[in-house]
């Protein structure tokens, strides 16, 4: 064992490469990473969405709309914040489009992915505060399977230390010119480190898993709704990335001696909990109902018999399922003679006209045998004589 890998052995080795060629393609480990987290978020996401209520394959939809966009806010976020790296005298501005090479802000992925995501409620006509209470534990997973992604590529990485789980950073070169300096797309020459320092990626890794552990179990325990649990992502997230930021030596614009992602990191923080607090007067959680699309099969539908086409059970239901004086399931109109009266519906005016056995219309009035015939009759919606009256809004 060499004098280098003994002092070395209780650090973290990085892995020699970041990108693999195989044949004309070339298969990028922080390409992969993003991917793997984008359907870890979605797995997630639709999972929470159906335990909630929603429909199936929802979240997907959504993706479909939220993950491009997500991709492209999250490039511009980096490319604006970082545009030194690819404007300017000696820089190549196309580099810019050059996503699988790393470089995405997590602030303008959020952004613009939230744009994406409404407009995809918006088309199945459900609300973005209860998608986003859904998806974000699968968000911030995302993020801690991305940060791997900055482990293969040798960034985002802290100063010198020399506690035991330092990482370890290697010289890599182009693999057609080993006079060429590639930190990206090359190879370890050896396994000597040139530095070991902080993994900054792995703190924040390790941080944004602890996060969606502490959200999914407050959801449960408290039932949030209306986006809070969207918001305690957030403050969660910004007050790890606080501290992280602070730690990470890569170069990085700075605002009054301080990295631009800090400051950004301490005003979501603030927006995130100011949202938390005020949301709590929207009440309890969505009901099931406010979470199912249109087009689902079990979407509620008033020809069916079911919950009226109002989510949340309103007096279309009650018309729809308790009768009507007019036509309920008893025949409270025309068929009230087996019972041997007229039949009222309880709140009617003394107007309303009834046809008994022989076809006359008869006045209902304020006499003592019309009150008797009435209290002798069978209640509006009932299948028979004798049988109790349904409760308003309850499903058949």
């Amino acid at each position: 064992m060499s004098i280098a890998s003994s002092a070395f052995l209780a650090t973290i080795p990085s892995p020699d490469r970041g990108v693999w060629e195989i044949g004309p393609f070339s298969l990028r480990a922080y390409a992969l990473c993003i991917i793997v987290g984008i359907v870890v978020a979605i797995w997630l996401g639709e999972r929470r969405w159906q335990a909630r209520g929603g429909t199936k394959g929802t979240i997907i939809d959504i993706a479909v709309w939220a993950a491009p966009m997500g991709l492209i806010g999250g490039r511009l976020y980096h490319v604006i914040t970082d545009n030194q790296l690819y404007f300017g005298e000696g820089r190549d501005p196309v580099r810019a489009l050059y996503i699988w090479e790393g470089g995405l802000g997590i602030w303008g992925a959020i952004a613009l992915g939230a744009v994406g995501a409404w407009i995809a409620c918006r088309r199945r006509g459900i609300p973005l505060p209860a998608v986003a209470d859904a998806v974000a534990p699968g968000i911030v997973i995302a993020q801690a399977v991305g940060r791997l992604g900055n482990y293969f590529n040798q960034e985002l990485y802290g100063g010198p230390t020399d506690l035991p789980w330092g990482l370890e950073i290697y010289r890599r070169v182009s693999p057609d010119n080993p006079a060429v300096e590639d930190p990206l797309g090359g190879v370890a020459i050896n396994d000597v480190p040139v530095e070991v320092v902080h993994p900054t990626f792995l703190y924040e890794l390790l941080w944004n898993l602890g996060v969606a552990l502490l959200i999914i179990w407050l959801d449960r325990r408290l039932r949030l709704g209306h986006g809070r649990v969207f918001a305690l992502y957030v403050a969660g997230y910004t007050a790890g990335r606080f501290w992280i930021e602070i730690m990470r030596t890569d170069p990085a614009n700075e605002i009054l001696g301080q990295r631009v992602n800090v400051w950004v990191s301490v005003l979501v923080f603030l927006g995130a909990v100011v949202y938390f607090v005020l949301a709590r007067a929207k009440g309890p959680r969505e009901e099931p109902e406010t979470l199912r699309s249109p087009d689902d099969p079990d979407y509620p539908d008033s020809g069916d018999g079911g919950a009226a086409g109002s989510p949340s059970g309103t007096a279309e239901s009650d018309t729809a399922e308790s009768g009507t004086a007019a036509s309920g399931d008893g025949d409270a109109g025309t068929g009230d003679a087996e019972a041997g009266g007229p039949a009222t519906r309880p709140g009617s005016a003394s107007s309303d006209v009834d046809t008994g056995d022989d076809g006359a219309a008869t006045e209902n009035t304020a006499s003592t045998e019309n009150t008797a015939s009435a209290e002798s009759a069978p209640a509006a919606g009932d299948p028979g004589a004798g049988g109790p009256p349904e409760k308003p809004g309850s499903s058949t």
